[in-house]
């Protein structure tokens, strides 16, 4: 998938989170549980786009952990909405499951990146 692929993958995983949060019941529990999801959801985009402009290895693997981190966020968010039957399982359930597919991307874009950061210092070091 491509930076730009996934920049798009985010930001329409930010615009179903915010229509989901939209349907939510205006119950005490509903509208706990929009606030949380409407402020991680949009996040995973925003923060992938800062982590395609970071400045260093070190800088795009700490942005992209606080992408990992907002994306499996807002999964436990929608696992609530879902166990307490605010919303229909069906319609949050494909949600949940991009929720989950970001942020395994965002564990295996971090990893790659940390192996080839490593590989990189070790390189250097043996290089005179």
């Amino acid at each position: 998938m491509t930076e730009a692929e996934l920049k798009q993958r985010t930001k329409t995983f930010a615009l179903r989170v915010l229509k989901l949060v939209s349907a939510l019941p205006e119950t005490k529990a509903g509208l706990v549980l929009a606030r949380q999801l409407g402020r991680s959801g949009p996040s995973v985009g925003a923060n992938y786009r800062a982590a395609c402009r970071a400045r260093s290895t070190a800088d795009m693997i700490s942005k992209l952990s606080i992408v990992e981190e907002e994306a499996d966020e807002s999964a436990f968010w929608m696992e609530l909405i879902m166990e307490l039957e605010l919303m229909p399982q069906d319609k949050v359930a494909a949600l949940h499951t991009e929720a989950g597919e970001l942020t395994a991307i965002m564990v295996a874009s971090r990893k790659t990146l940390q192996a080839r950061d490593r590989k990189s210092k070790v390189e250097n070091r043996k290089s005179p």
